[in-house]
């Protein structure tokens, strides 16, 4: 049959029912619309939350880890050579936190292509003193240029100017939680007791927030060479070495590798950050399954529909057949309604699920725990526009497959006999 007459006879059948056609046509817009602002905002905020923890964490942490030596000098003795020596309460012993044979390990890793930069980091146990009060605190001795590069240091520093810190001799930038409880300004001078017992005067340059309260009460950063200077350690003493890749997947892969060849401790990403990578994948299965569950509504809603239309337009249909239209003609013919409402209300839908996303996304979202956000998080990957309009003809089809197959099957000489 001519495919223009099918279409011709489908679109006369939509506006003969336009307030039903309308109706089905709203609630796939209405779903895909939902469907798309849901996705946009949850992986936004997923995206957010991650960014938390993936700026401020590298992909490969190479450090020593302080455990006791396996190589026991009980399992050394001739005597119990063949026997399963069982000890308790061992100590580390002599193991040390410096990364032994620094500087040449670097340098390899900065020449590995798959790494994007990799920089070294101290981290300092100190006494923040206030008063006659001793207040616990660390000190993050960091190469300040690369952390910038590398992990956004700047746009973490909510006070001051993050380049400060190496340019200044002695200075530091204090988290905003310890800085409150010190009352100290920028410009002002802290007094800093190190583990030894030594004193320092630290300039403040600027706050640091990570948007983690309880972080910020205790860390604090400075030039590695500062922090080297308040441990009375020589230039190449560092305790991690901090890998960015190009891709993070490559982590566990790339930490496993070094782990070898380096003959030192490291840990992965994903590894360090486990638990909180399940919060965002439950998120993200939340999401998809409630906007999944609208679209299946609306299925439900256009199969309604058509059931009704093909009961009021019983006459039609046997005229058509009578006529000389097959069974497969009628079937195409509801399809392509049922094809046409899902179509044109999933363009609506998107066209909609991308306004409310923006919208969304200029709504202003103000919060100290945050100073890197300012408006509610949205994500416009592309993926969820081609998933929405993918579903609605999909669901579509499947609500107008089984009233178009009814549709085929009605015989014309009864439905003219019952008149």
């Amino acid at each position: 049959m001519n495919s223009k007459l099918i279409f011709g006879i489908a679109r006369s059948m939509m506006l003969a029912r336009l307030g039903q056609t309308l109706v089905a046509a709203v609630g796939v817009s209405f779903s895909i619309a939902m469907f798309i602002t849901l996705l946009s905002f949850m992986n936004g905020l997923n995206d957010m939350l991650d960014g938390l923890i993936v700026n401020r964490t590298p992909h490969v942490r190479l450090y020593n880890e302080i455990k006791p030596s396996e190589n026991q000098p009980i399992n050394s003795a001739a005597a119990f050579k063949d026997s399963y020596n069982f000890i308790s309460s061992v100590k580390s012993g002599i193991s040390r936190q410096e990364i032994y044979n620094s500087g040449p390990i670097l340098e390899a890793v900065k020449t590995d292509p798959r790494v994007l930069g990799a920089t070294p980091k101290l981290t300092a146990q100190v006494f923040f003193n206030e008063g006659t009060i001793d207040i616990t605190g660390v000190i993050n001795g960091v190469d300040v240029e690369e952390e910038m590069r590398l992990f956004k240091f700047r746009d973490y520093v909510t006070a001051g100017n993050a380049i400060d810190a190496k340019n200044i001799a002695n200075s530091i930038i204090l988290g905003k939680g310890l800085a409150d409880i010190l009352a100290a300004d920028i410009g002002d001078v802290v007094q800093v007791t190190t583990v030894q017992g030594e004193r320092f005067p630290l300039k403040v340059v600027g706050y640091f927030q990570s948007g983690i309260q309880e972080i910020d009460k205790v860390q604090s950063y400075a030039s590695i060479v500062t922090t080297q200077k308040l441990m009375a350690k020589p230039a190449n003493y560092m305790t991690d070495i901090q890998v960015k890749l190009y891709d993070l997947e490559l982590a566990p892969a790339v930490a496993q590798e070094y782990r070898q060849k380096f003959n030192i401790d490291a840990e992965d990403i994903q590894t360090a950050n486990s638990q909180f990578e399940t919060g965002s994948d439950v998120r993200s299965i939340i999401s998809y399954a409630v906007g999944i569950t609208l679209l299946i509504v609306a299925g439900f809603g256009i199969f309604n529909i058509l059931n009704m239309m093909i009961y009021e337009k019983m006459d039609s249909i046997a005229i058509l057949k009578a006529t000389g239209f097959s069974g497969r003609d009628v079937n195409l013919v509801f399809l392509v309604i049922a094809l046409s409402i899902g179509f044109f209300g999933g363009m609506v839908g998107l066209v909609f699920g991308f306004i409310f996303s923006v919208i969304i996304d200029n709504i202003p979202f103000i919060t100290a725990a945050l100073p890197t956000i300012t408006t509610y998080p949205v994500n416009y990957s592309p993926v969820f526009y081609f998933i929405g309009g993918f579903f609605s003809l999909i669901t579509t089809y499947l609500a107008g497959f089984f009233p178009a197959r009814k549709a085929s099957r009605v015989d014309p000489v009864e439905i003219i006999r019952g008149k």
